[in-house]
């Protein structure tokens, strides 16, 4: 009856110790996915900030000297996504 005993001792310590191991890995894994969308949200940002500071070299390109056939494609169609979003805007206002 003792060794049966020992066993459930045994077994319920290694379980104790599994469940700990969990736990801890839960813990990680949350702050892994925390991380992971701070990293994500710097992403984004980072993006953005390229994304305005190629429009801004294109267009001091622009100002700046003549601009050649692919520049000035890329210049207007530029020019048309921020009409085309300023007349959306217009018309969800006037809805």
């Amino acid at each position: 009856m003792s060794t049966h005993t020992e066993h459930i001792n045994v077994i319920n310590r290694k379980l104790q110790q599994l469940l700990k191991k969990y736990e801890l890995l839960q813990t990680e894994t949350a702050r892994q996915k925390q991380t992971i969308e701070k990293l994500q949200q710097q992403e984004e940002t980072l993006k953005t900030k390229l994304d305005t500071l190629q429009e801004q070299h294109l267009i001091l390109r622009a100002s700046a000297a003549p601009l050649n056939d692919a520049d000035k494609k890329d210049l207007e169609q530029k020019i048309n996504i921020y009409l085309r979003n300023i007349d959306k805007c217009i018309s969800l206002l006037a809805q």
